[in-house]
């Protein structure tokens, strides 16, 4: 995924959003402290204070954390944060 699209989401009345990879784990971006963009990573950090490096090329999705809630199915794989 280009990383501009993940920078729009981060500025102008941010809204918490979710990202989704390509192996299926979501990563919950409630605030944009939680969340750092480099030229060739993103840094999610988790809720144990861990930082997951993401290779834009596996970032398949990124949704509004609220309808990611709502929609995801039970027994998936997430990231979950706690803000």
């Amino acid at each position: 995924m280009n990383v501009e699209k993940i920078r729009k989401k981060l500025i102008g009345g941010f809204q918490p959003f979710v990202i989704r990879t390509s192996d299926g784990r979501e990563f919950d971006v409630p605030h944009p402290e939680f969340i750092a963009i480099g030229k060739y990573e993103v840094a999610v950090v988790d809720k144990e204070g861990d930082i997951d490096l993401l290779d834009p090329l596996h970032i398949v999705s990124i949704k509004s954390l609220t309808k990611a809630l709502q929609a995801t199915p039970v027994g998936a794989r997430r990231v979950a944060l706690s803000p």
